[in-house]
């Protein structure tokens, strides 16, 4: 097996953020430290997120346009107690999520703004997945989490994460599929406009959901054709463009199956794209099967958040922690996913950022 070193590319390193130190820009003397100032807003966490969990179940985004409005109007709009109203949107503009004006009146933000539906770049779906009645009870359960390294899931509901979703959770299961498809959707257009897909003629995107990045490489690829492979239901739910009728079904299989017990693809290049964080088991067998199906030469292309070299690792981390509570997954470091890569026989090469949330990872079947 060969191997290279892989070369990573990046920008310019995300800023450090500045120092804490006690005493600078405080005010009076007596008051307290801005150290525990901020642990204090940190350990109150869980109200900024339920805060924002009101506004997206609610639809206050929705119901506001340009203009400030009070929160008497907002409040008949939504069927809403007024003060209780008020005192929901100071909470959210305290930290830049709606504003309030001089004369008490509320409007949008950049942040608010994107908890409209119909926003180009919703998080509406996001900021609810993240907020589900499950992740209350699972949350108080880290300690045990850490102490065992394994997901506490089982022990709170009696079966493991997917099954309690898609057989007692039906509407946390409908948010999951539009959190999913909305995150697809958005960095679907940075993959494809990141690859280079010179010399390559079929594109295989393993566990791709939907098929969001398959479809924008495909939209813009005109000579090249690809391959879906989901689970059953995953694949009958396909991007549109892809299924029967659609603008590209002529150029795409749809194929039914699991990456981590075959992956029946014969392809020049394959994508694997956020789903190599459920356990390190599901891992290894997903890029052994890659390498096993693949010829000698094949590109593989691995698009994962990293808690490592990245401006969202605050974003990521929390998510990190997430995914050891619900199924014993994690994110990677930079690190562990080039170990892995390499463990299966893939050579890695450039490491490239797709946008501040997503690295690609390149690498090749080499001459075995």
């Amino acid at each position: 097996m060969t191997t290279t070193t892989p070369t990573i590319a990046t920008g310019p390193p995300p800023s450090p953020p500045p120092p804490v130190t006690e005493g600078v820009g405080q005010a009076p003397t007596g008051s307290l430290p801005q150290s525990a100032m901020r642990l204090r807003e940190i350990v109150f966490g869980a109200a900024r997120a339920a805060a924002v969990r009101a506004a997206a179940r609610l639809g206050v985004a929705d119901q506001m346009d340009d203009e400030p409005v009070g929160a008497a109007e907002l409040a008949r709009r939504l069927d809403t107690d007024q003060q209780s109203l008020s005192r929901l949107l100071r909470a959210l503009s305290c930290h830049g999520i709606f504003a309030e004006t001089a004369d008490g009146r509320f409007c949008h933000t950049d942040m608010s703004r994107m908890l409209r539906e119909d926003a180009p770049n919703s998080l509406r779906y996001i900021a609810l997945w993240c907020t589900e009645p499950w992740t209350w009870e699972a949350w108080p359960r880290l300690d045990d989490a850490v102490r065992s390294g394994g997901h506490v899931f089982h022990t709170l509901y009696g079966k493991d994460f997917f099954s309690y979703l898609h057989d007692d959770a039906g509407d946390s299961a409908r948010v999951f599929d539009r959190a999913m498809t909305t995150s697809s959707t958005q960095s679907a257009r940075d993959v494809a406009a990141l690859l280079d897909l010179s010399g390559v003629r079929h594109v295989a995107d393993i566990g791709g959901g939907q098929g969001h990045v398959l479809a924008s490489l495909l939209e813009r690829h005109a000579d090249v054709r690809g391959t879906l492979l989901d689970l059953p239901k995953v694949v009958a739910g396909a991007d549109p463009r892809l299924r029967e009728g659609g603008a590209l079904a002529d150029r795409v299989r749809l194929v039914p199956g699991d990456a981590r017990q075959e992956i029946p693809v014969d392809a020049d290049l394959y994508i694997i794209k956020n789903i190599l964080e459920w356990d390190d088991d599901s891992t290894r067998r997903t890029l052994r099967n890659v390498v096993a199906a693949a010829r000698p030469g094949a590109r593989v292309v691995v698009v994962e958040n990293l808690v490592d070299d990245s401006p969202s690792m605050k974003f990521t981390t929390a998510m990190d922690l997430l995914l050891l509570l619900n199924v014993g997954g994690r994110k990677h470091t930079t690190e562990s996913l080039v170990a892995r890569m390499t463990e299966a026989g893939i050579a890695v090469g450039e490491i490239q950022p797709v946008n501040p949330y997503l690295h690609a990872f390149h690498g090749t079947v080499p001459v075995r």
